[in-house]
């Protein structure tokens, strides 16, 4: 069931006039309803995977418990690793045994090895590493003692199921969700607004603009080697505009439907592409996988506190990590490592944290140096993702080659303007509303409501216009 279509629509609505009506004075009706209804959403990807959600969920909560109870830091430490290992056992045979087998036996057959193996034919599971990533935090909490483990099993598993977060993200902690699902819940009429807002701007992004540039990106990097460099160059724009649209469109839905329920979520994109650094763009970007990676990865590992080669070291393994959660293939590790050697002069001079306030705060335009820092930006963000759209290095070391010719200075064979000018129009919303939690917060709060509805009309008029073929989020494959 995908966010951008009619059935998802009325299974809100249907799950929205239960929860504040008949069940408005039961918070364990609420709660259980909530998770009956994500159980049911994602039976609805495949009803078979349901029952790995839902052992992952007993693992992870009966582990919990015996962490707690157990006397002894050894015995707290077993139950740590039991869970930790079985959980990446499940995420590594589902989405990495064929990567590893297949990344073996050429390794093998290159050193003059005659070698074969036996693949996988399985589906990954939609959003195996969200919620696998939800019940690694939980533990991780209790073992460390930020949190006690819970006893009320229907309270623990709506905050690893919770429909809005559970196949794309955004990546709770249970030191953050749970008392929400704990806590009586009363229905905030400006809360519910606002979050309609943000579904709205969350829809336009997918249905209009991601929609609209995976067209071209897809056409073109499908077929490269029918275009020209400059050709080329619009393919990476177009992806870098889709990805950012497609899994921010998807956050803003996410959130803006969990604001309907009383739940607020975390923040997952915090307008990337106005970041004047890649250290910047790191903290805006896909945030609560970042914070992840470095909050249970990277701190642990000891941060930044150590010598040159420890910053160096520690910096890789994040991004590396990073670049591998995405996907089984070379082109993410490649991705990964490339956004490290971004990364990590800032972090050596001391630069990673220079920006750390919205870019142009309180002004209509930024400086000729903020306006170079966001260029700059946008320009290596968009070559990195070059290696994570391609289909394998070679394909993007082919891609960048052509490029990189003479065929860069011809003029572009694909040149879809009313696709330049809806982004040209949504980069103005962005901007204007960049200090604010999405770009609706408080678009058009000056205007006469005639005018502003009117706007807000349009918007629908235009999701409505685009709406044809379902198109999946990227980040399910994830």
């Amino acid at each position: 069931m995908l966010f951008n279509t009619f059935q998802y629509a009325i299974f809100l609505l249907i799950v929205f006039l239960l929860y504040w009506f008949p069940l408005k004075k039961s918070l364990k009706g609420q709660n259980v309803l909530l998770l009956v209804a994500s159980y049911y959403f994602y039976s609805c990807w495949d009803w078979r995977f349901l029952f790995l959600l839902v052992f992952s969920t007993l693992l992870d909560y009966y582990s919990g418990i015996k962490i707690d109870r157990s006397e002894g830091k050894r015995a707290k430490k077993f139950w740590l690793v039991i869970s930790i290992a079985i959980n990446l056992s499940f995420l590594g045979l589902f989405k990495y045994y064929n990567f590893f087998a297949d990344s073996f036996v050429t390794l093998l057959q290159s050193i003059g090895f005659k070698a074969s193996y036996t693949t996988l034919n399985v589906i990954l599971p939609v959003g195996i590493s969200f919620y696998t990533f939800h019940g690694l935090s939980y533990v991780l909490d209790v073992y460390n003692q930020k949190i006690r483990p819970r006893t009320n099993f229907v309270d623990y598993s709506l905050f690893v199921s919770f429909f809005p977060l559970l196949v794309a993200g955004p990546i709770e902690r249970a030191t953050h969700l749970l008392p929400q699902v704990e806590k009586e819940r009363s229905f905030d009429y400006s809360k519910a607004i606002d979050g309609l807002r943000q579904m709205l701007w969350g829809l336009f992004k997918k249905v209009v603009i991601a929609d609209g540039c995976a067209e071209y990106a897809n056409m073109i990097f499908n077929h490269s080697g029918d275009y020209n460099g400059s050709t080329l160059v619009l393919g990476a724009f177009f992806f870098t505009i889709q990805i950012y649209c497609d899994f921010s469109g998807y956050s803003d839905i996410a959130l803006g439907t969990a604001r309907l329920f009383g739940f607020e979520l975390l923040r997952n994109f915090a307008f990337p592409y106005f970041s004047r650094d890649i250290a910047e763009f790191w903290r805006r970007w896909h945030i609560s996988l970042s914070s992840w990676f470095r909050d249970y990865l990277y701190f642990p590992l000891g941060g930044s506190k150590g010598g040159l080669w420890m910053k160096i070291r520690n910096t890789f393994i994040i991004f590396l990590v990073s670049g591998f959660w995405h996907g089984a293939n070379w082109t993410f590790v490649f991705w990964g490592a490339l956004n490290a050697i971004y990364f990590l002069p800032l972090l050596l001079l001391n630069r990673n944290r220079n920006n750390l306030e919205t870019v142009a705060q309180g002004k209509v335009f930024p400086t000729v140096r903020e306006t170079w820092g966001i260029c700059s930006t946008f320009l290596l963000a968009m070559f990195a993702w070059i290696f994570f759209r391609a289909e394998s290095l070679s394909h993007a070391f082919s891609y960048i080659g052509t490029i990189f010719s003479g065929s860069l200075f011809k003029m572009p064979q694909v040149v879809p303007v009313k696709m330049f000018v809806l982004i040209f129009l949504f980069m103005i919303v962005e901007w204007f509303g960049r200090e604010q939690q999405h770009a609706l917060a408080r678009f058009g709060t000056r205007w006469p409501s005639l005018v502003r509805y009117g706007a807000y009309y349009c918007i629908i008029l235009l999701i409505l216009a685009f709406f044809g073929k379902e198109q999946q989020f990227i980040y399910f494959q994830f």
